[in-house]
């Protein structure tokens, strides 16, 4: 079930380009704060959903990729500010905006369709 995940590949790849965005905003931009909490939010996206492949139940599943989903939301806030702040570009900000989008869209729609398949 791992291999060939879309998800658990897009979160992975998301990931690598918030860490490297994480270093950016050290090394040149002097942030630390924010950058600190984007970097742990958007790399906790990635670990619940591989979590969940691993869950105990469908609950625990469902649970897991609850928890991503909200981390997708906690992540769009850091970006969003760290754009409004100057601190990652209009470019920069967008560009991970529009990855983060797209794993949202994706777990918003793997959660209806067990949602949908428990009842």
């Amino acid at each position: 079930m791992i291999q060939n995940n879309v998800l658990l590949e897009k979160t992975l790849d998301f990931s690598v380009r918030v860490v490297r965005s994480y270093q950016y905003l050290i090394k040149e931009k002097h942030e630390d704060v924010m950058s600190r909490q984007l970097l742990r939010s958007a790399t906790s996206i990635g670990a619940n959903a591989r979590e969940a492949v691993y869950g105990t139940s469908k609950q625990d599943f469902i649970a897991k990729l609850h928890i991503a989903l909200k981390e997708t939301s906690e992540t769009e806030y850091w970006l969003i500010l760290l754009q409004r702040t100057a601190y990652l570009s209009d470019r920069q900000a967008e560009s991970l905006l529009g990855d983060c989008l797209a794993i949202k869209k994706i777990l918003i729609s793997t959660l209806n369709t067990c949602k949908e398949s428990s009842t």
